[in-house]
Formats: structure tokens, C-alpha cells, sequence
């Protein structure tokens, strides 16, 4: 294959699948075997005008020597710019300023030659290409813009991809902007009175450059596996977020007029009261992912200073179908888990603070108890997701209908298995300890930090010990902990003091290996990718009912259940260390709130992604 150094004796061309074909064999990647079955099924085909990496990938070849790993295109793309001695550069949206690089080039001019600008420094433009010989685009700008131009080699697909949706969003929000400048200026306004207009000058909810925002924004939250969408009002620039395996991260700016008109859609979709915005609604829409799947959004709204604040959360539509093995349990937790609720009557509480995954694990839990033969009920403030299985109800509190009144309303319902999603006071505590023991299963959450204080919160909520002790089977203490990334997890050491300090002391093992956090493309250096529980599940036994009283004391309590097999969160997050999912310090975040650290075993496995590292920690 010519290098870059022959660029001149080859003059300005494409790639072309026979030269692709001819590198791969020569560094042994393929075989001539494959190259020549693909080259003789290529032949008198159409679509030559493909870049040759996306059809050699399309193929899902597995490279012919060691370590024999699978040929996808971002693995071609950085084998080919290794060929061309052009730096590699994998393009991540959330690390894009999109309205810095769209500003540097017209659309017109950069899809005339597939480029696509990913950084802006000063004088200094970085462009992205896939076709690494055609360089006629450099020379000229660097003559007519008098900027320097750095060349980097980018997967061809996100080139095309990127090009079209950034230059897209770039021209609704100008369109948007400009739109509503020129109704403005037409009445005697300028640009800067126009941003200080606030609500009344913002463009209009239907016109068809914020609808276009508004399906990109949801497209593009889906595509990065958010969970959560932040739009949040600013002065000038309103700051769209998405958080993703529980880290939030910028996106986008966006003008505040423009924002305020995407809300007011969203809002409009969501069916809530587009006008009032002195006070915060609730609201759910429903859209579908970019491979055709159904999902639920939840929304609320929220008055700031600058304007409505909005965050929507995304509900994973598989999660109804997720087994507890999937969710993070063990063996143990699911056989405690199944000694609950096997029994016919009783409540079973699952505590965390908010954002912990305890709605997950009470859909799931439904969706495997769900029969023909049971009637299952729940009372929600909102339905988080539908599923025609259940029997949902949700609070509405400007019509007086609260959890209490719904306990009670579903009590008349003829029901098996109730759900109630959150206890909030007195009454609905109350309510849900009467069910209980009146021939029930009641799930339910609560917000406290373990298991055992569970016990104490209800007692001072007003609940009697005598009935608590009779209602409650037991009580499941939940958290997330963010997943090693299997494509860049490296194996490393721990220290006994740093065991010590994970487990609190608990008797386990030290493993002998553990992995640590590197950092590589797939998930966006950060190390993690994805999200799993650690539990703490409390069994009721008769020692723990008859310690329930108005002098109950947690400590004890807590006592009692690690000496009859509770696994306390910080050793199930241990377990999950020395199986290689996560890592001690994400434990320690998550389960104790201590700040993240590094260890020796981390920095020499880590070695060279210092940069990287310091920025995760400030991103974080």
C-alpha cells in the first residue's frame, strides 16, 4: 500500500478495496484466501463508490494471527492510519464542540470531500477523514482561511454519520435563532434584545426547526445510552447534559430562547400545561430508539431563574425482562430474595437514596411473580413503565388521590401482590403495613442507607413494633456500581490495608488478582461501561422481631443479621471487585462517599493515561 510518504507519485485519489485487501494480507491479518473471495464477489457488483473499510468489515472477519480479535471497523480504521503514519482519531459526539467546528466550514464544502472539522484551537483546526490521499480540501483552506490544519484518519461511518446530524442540529438552532430575529427585527428589536426576551421571544413550540431539535435530542440520548436529559436554562447558552452510567457530561449549548422552545414541545408531547411555568408538572411521553423499541420518558419541570428547567428519564424498555442475575445479584441474594417472596402475605421493603435502581428491581420482581392467577396491583407517583401485566395506578395529588388514598382504593380491587412506590408518611406506612398483614404481598421503597435502619424509620414514621414485626419479611438495601469497560480492563494488585478498608474488616479472601480502570474509546476513557447492583439483603427471623421496639437500636439489629449471612453492601461490592466487574474505589464512592483514589497497582497498570485520568476526576 503507498504511504504518505508517496502521496505525491500517486496524486490525489480514493482508496480502493484491492490496495485495502493487499495491506491486510501483507500484515497478516487476513488471508489471500479471504482477500480473493471477496475481491471475486465484489466484481460486477454495485456500490463501488463504498469506502473499501466498510466492506471489508461488513465481512466479521477475526484477524488470522494472535490474538485473534474481531476485524470491525474502528480496528481497521486505526490499523489503516497506522499504514498512512496519519494519527487516529475516534470520533465521540459528547467530546465535540459542535457550534465551534460547524462554524469553521460550510456544509456544502465539507461534504464535497467527506471531511468533518472535531477540534478547534485558536488557529488551529483538526478535520477528520477516511480517504487519507485526498488532501486538495488542505491546501485550499489553508490558503483562503489562513489556519493550520491538522489531518487525522476517522472511521468512515462516523465521518458520514457526524457530518450530516452536527451540521444538521448546527442549522435548526440558527434557523430557530434567525427565524425569530427576523419577526423581532421586523418590530424595531436587535440580536441582544432578542436573548433578553425571554419566554415571549423565544421561537415558536411547532415551528419546524425545533421539532427537528427535539427528535435530534432524543435520537441522540438514545444513541449515547443516557439515562437522563438535562436541559438547564442559562443566561445566554442554556446547557443540554446527559447523564450516562451515572456521570453527568455536557453535550451541547444551546440558546436559551431555542431551549425554552424545545421544553415548551416537550412539555406539549408530554401532555402537561405548556403555559404555566411558575410551577413544576409531571409528565411522560413515549418515543422509540433508532432500532424501532418502544420506551418510556418521565418528565419534570422545574422553575430557575433563567427559565424551566427540564429533565427527562429514559427507561430502558428490556428492563421488564431483566433476570436478577442480570441486575447483580448472587446466588445468596437471589435465594434470599426467593424466601420473601415465596411467602403469601407480608411486606418486603427495598431502601436506597434516589437513583439506586430500586424501581428496576421492584418491576423486576413483579414481572416474574406476574400469573394468571394473581391479581397484581401497584399505586405509582408517576408510572415509571407500562406493562400490560400489572394494574397501575398513579397519584394525583391536585385531585386529592395520594398513596394513602390509592392503598386503600386497591385494598377494594380484589388484589394478590401490591406495589407501592415510595412511602413518603405516616399514613401510607400505615396503609401498606395494614395490607400486609391483612393476606398481602406489599412491595414497596424507602429512602434510608441501609437495611436495618429501615426498621428505625418506620418506627418513627408512628408504625407500633407489634405490627412492623408482624408485617415485614425483610428489607433489600440497594446501590450501583459502574462496570469495568472488557475492552480496555487491565489486571492489577490490591494491598491487604486496601481490602481491609473495601470489606470494613469482614473476613474474605484477598484475591489474588483484581482489574483496574485503563481507559480506551469504548467507553470514552473513562474505564466504565455500564452499571450493576451490590445489595444487602435482611432476612426477618423471630431475634430480630422481638428486638423490634420503640427503643430499637440499628446497630444491633444490623448486628444480628451479618451473624445469620447478611452480606453487607460494602462486602458485596467486594465480591463484585474480586470477580473482576468493578473496582475498589467505585465501591468505596458509591458505598461509603469516599472520593475516588488511586492506588499503586492502579498507576503502573495505568501508566500513560495520566492526562486522561486527572480529566475523568474533574468530569466526575
Amino acid at each position: 500500500m503507498p504511504s504518505v510518504n508517496r502521496l505525491q507519485d500517486f496524486g490525489e485519489r480514493k482508496l480502493n478495496l484491492e490496495e485495502i485487501l493487499l495491506g491486510l494480507v501483507s500484515d497478516g491479518l487476513i488471508t489471500e484466501s479471504q482477500s480473493e473471495q471477496l475481491l471475486f464477489k465484489g466484481r460486477g457488483t454495485a456500490g463501488h463508490d463504498r469506502h473499501p473499510l466498510v466492506v471489508v468489515a461488513e465481512q466479521a472477519w477475526v484477524s488470522a494471527t494472535a490474538p485473534h480479535v474481531p476485524l470491525d471497523i474502528e480496528r481497521l480504521t486505526k490499523w489503516l492510519a497506522g499504514r498512512v503514519n496519519l494519527p487516529y482519531f475516534r470520533i465521540d459526539p459528547l467530546k465535540i464542540d459542535v457550534a465551534a467546528v460547524t462554524g469553521v466550514l460550510k456544509y456544502s464544502y465539507a461534504s464535497r470531500f467527506n471531511i468533518l472539522p472535531v477540534a478547534v484551537s485558536g488557529d488551529n483546526v483538526t478535520v477528520a477523514t477516511a480517504e487519507p490521499f485526498v488532501r486538495e480540501w488542505e491546501r485550499e483552506l489553508t490558503t483562503t482561511l489562513k489556519r493550520q490544519f491538522d489531518c487525522v484518519l476517522s472511521n468512515p461511518l462516523a465521518v458520514e454519520k457526524y457530518l450530516r446530524e452536527f451540521y444538521a442540529i448546527s442549522r435548526s438552532i440558527y434557523g430557530a435563532v434567525t427565524d425569530r430575529a427576523s419577526d423581532s427585527l421586523d418590530k424595531g428589536r436587535n440580536l441582544e434584545q432578542l436573548v433578553e426576551l425571554g419566554p415571549s421571544g423565544e421561537p415558536d413550540a411547532d415551528d419546524q426547526h425545533v421539532v427537528r431539535i427535539v427528535d435530534w435530542l432524543l435520537q441522540y440520548a438514545f444513541d449515547q445510552r443516557a439515562s437522563d436529559i438535562h436541559l438547564e436554562p442559562r443566561r445566554e447558552m442554556g446547557n443540554l447534559r446527559f447523564r450516562i452510567d451515572g456521570v453527568l457530561h455536557l453535550v451541547n449549548q444551546i440558546p436559551t430562547p431555542v431551549m425554552a422552545a424545545a421544553v415548551s414541545r416537550l412539555k406539549a408531547l408530554g401532555r402537561m400545561d405548556v403555559i404555566e411555568r411558575r410551577r413544576p408538572q409531571d409528565g411522560r411521553l413515549t418515543s422509540k430508539t433508532p432500532s424501532g423499541e418502544e420506551v418510556e420518558l418521565r418528565l419534570s419541570t422545574m422553575p430557575t431563574t433563567f427559565g424551566e428547567k427540564l429533565v427527562m428519564r429514559i427507561f430502558d424498555p428490556m428492563v421488564l425482562v431483566k433476570s436478577f442475575a442480570d441486575l447483580g445479584f448472587t446466588e445468596q441474594d437471589a435465594a434470599r430474595w426467593r424466601t420473601m417472596v415465596d411467602q403469601p402475605f407480608g411486606m418486603i421493603v427495598v431502601t436506597g437514596p434516589t437513583g439506586t435502581g430500586k424501581t428496576t428491581t421492584l418491576y423486576s420482581a413483579l414481572k416474574q411473580l406476574a400469573r394468571p392467577e394473581f391479581n397484581i396491583c401497584t399505586i405509582e407517583d408517576p408510572i415509571e413503565l407500562v406493562d400490560p401485566q400489572f394494574n397501575q395506578m398513579y397519584v394525583q395529588h391536585n385531585i386529592g388521590l395520594d398513596f394513602a388514598t390509592g392503598v386503600r382504593t386497591v385494598l377494594r380491587q380484589d388484589p394478590d401482590i401490591i406495589m407501592v412506590g415510595e412511602i413518603r408518611d405516616e399514613e401510607t406506612a400505615e396503609c401498606a403495613v395494614q395490607e400486609a398483614l391483612t393476606g398481602h404481598l406489599v412491595l414497596t421503597t424507602l429512602h434510608t442507607n441501609d437495611a436495618a435502619s429501615t426498621v428505625t424509620r418506620f418506627l418513627d414514621l408512628g408504625i407500633a413494633p407489634y405490627l412492623l414485626k408482624s408485617a415485614l419479611l425483610g428489607v433489600v438495601a440497594q446501590r450501583l456500581v459502574r462496570t469495568l469497560c472488557r475492552y480496555c480492563k487491565r489486571p492489577a494488585k490490591i494491598n491487604d490495608d486496601e481490602w481491609r478498608l473495601l470489606t470494613e474488616g469482614a473476613a474474605l479472601p484477598r484475591p489474588k488478582q483484581i482489574y483496574r480502570t485503563v481507559g480506551c474509546d469504548e467507553c470514552r476513557h473513562t474505564g466504565y461501561r455500564g452499571r450493576l447492583g451490590i445489595y444487602e439483603i435482611m432476612l426477618m427471623d423471630e431475634v430480630l422481631r422481638e428486638r423490634i421496639t420503640r427503643a430499637t437500636d440499628a446497630t444491633a439489629l444490623q448486628q444480628h443479621a451479618l451473624e445469620t449471612g447478611m452480606v453487607p453492601l460494602c462486602v458485596s461490592g467486594a465480591l463484585k471487585v474480586s470477580a473482576g466487574l468493578t473496582t475498589p474505589e467505585e465501591v468505596l464512592r458509591v458505598v461509603q462517599g469516599k472520593p475516588e483514589f488511586k492506588s499503586e497497582g492502579q498507576r503502573s497498570v495505568g501508566g500513560g493515561h495520566g492526562k486522561a485520568a486527572q480529566q475523568r476526576q474533574a468530569d466526575e
